[in-house]
């Protein structure tokens, strides 16, 4: 069984018959442990039969691996001469060798042949539970990411669900009047709209990987002269304003105007949040010789120093009564598929100023 081990393969006679005289065969039954996490690190085994399991207890018990007849294990405590860094315990009947430590450090140092095989077989070990590791987390990481992602939905959606069952219910009492039904009709409608803005961005950020962003020339001027018909009432329904601070440059830019709506939109929604009791939202605009630079500017609170170096991560949200933490990612995404920039400021003595540059195409001659 000595010989029939990879790590004594290569040995002479002599260090094999050495190996004979000093292994003490010792036999476990299923279930039970052969040694602790934290033990001290007294010697190596070498499995003869059966099958032994490599474990740790962190929150919960995680495998390392399960070794083989013919395989060793125990041989990291061996050459650290530290605790066990894990656990082993019989997964089924097993026969092991146990070497001593001092043994094994005395083979280590009267053949070189033998020390390049330890040498070999610690870096494989390290190389598999690396593997094991990096799997583990990145699994942990994932089953963190949806949980966090469960709880934002469920909670963001809580709310607009339970104004529009109060609605409901007001709007199906005999005593109701046509205005009160009126009114709760109103209420049931915004919330649907809520609840249909927050499924845009789940289904946002859910996509992956989408094909390239479809553009088109379009004057820039004559588009924020469009999208602000659509913005004032938006605003004017949270007991905002929106106004022009200047006039937008008349530049060709290349935009789709739905994907870049949905910036304007989200931004607009932050602003509004960050001023419950009403407020203003200035945009100005700029042209740099590459770029035309868009700021949004609100009379709210600014942006919270807790949250200020992750604004555009996903889920990042501070303060808000809902939303999903999902806006300013998908903006940053929209503005990156158009090749620009985005940034957030804090104006001295006011609010938040999220800022964008969209490229200015160069001429077809300089393409």
């Amino acid at each position: 069984m000595l010989q029939s081990c990879k790590l004594f393969r290569q040995l002479p006679p002599e260090e094999i018959r050495f190996l004979q005289s000093v292994a003490a065969e010792r036999v476990f039954s299923a279930g039970t442990e052969i040694f602790h996490e934290g033990d001290h690190g007294d010697g190596m085994y070498l499995v003869k039969d059966g099958q032994v399991e490599i474990s740790t207890l962190q929150t919960t018990r995680q495998i390392f691996s399960r070794i083989e007849p013919g395989e060793m294990f125990g041989e990291m405590a061996v050459i650290e001469d530290q605790p066990r860094s894990a656990s082993a315990i019989a997964r089924k009947a097993s026969t092991v060798y146990f070497l001593k430590r001092e043994d094994i450090l005395k083979l280590i140092e009267r053949s070189p042949t033998f020390s390049l095989a330890l040498l070999r077989q610690v870096s494989g070990r390290l190389r598999e539970f690396n593997r094991h590791y990096l799997k583990e987390v990145l699994q942990g990481e994932r089953l963190a990411v949806l949980g966090r992602f469960a709880r934002t939905v469920i909670h963001d959606l809580k709310n607009p669900l339970g104004v529009i069952g109060i609605s409901s219910e007001m709007m199906s009492m005999k005593t109701a009047t046509p205005e009160s039904r009126a009114q709760h009709g109103a209420r049931i409608r915004t919330q649907i709209e809520r609840i249909t803005e927050m499924v845009g961005d789940i289904l946002e950020f859910t996509q992956g990987p989408q094909p390239k962003l479809l553009v088109g020339s379009m004057d820039y001027a004559m588009y924020i002269s469009q999208l602000m018909e659509e913005l004032q009432p938006e605003a004017a329904l949270k007991s905002a304003t929106i106004e022009l601070a200047n006039e937008p440059p008349g530049v060709a830019l290349e935009i789709n105007p739905k994907r870049l709506r949905r910036v304007f939109y989200n931004l607009l929604h932050n602003a509004t949040e960050a001023m419950p009791l009403g407020g203003k939202i200035r945009l100005r605009f700029s042209a740099k010789p590459d770029a035309v630079i868009t700021e949004m500017e609100d009379t709210g609170r600014g942006i919270a120093p807790e949250i200020a170096g992750n604004l555009f991560e996903a889920f990042a949200t501070h303060g808000k009564e809902h939303g999903t933490g999902l806006g300013l990612s998908i903006c940053l995404k929209i503005i990156e598929d158009h090749g620009g920039w985005m940034a957030a400021r804090n104006e001295p003595g006011g609010g938040a100023v999220f800022s964008f540059g969209l490229p200015i195409p160069k001429p077809r001659a300089d393409r």
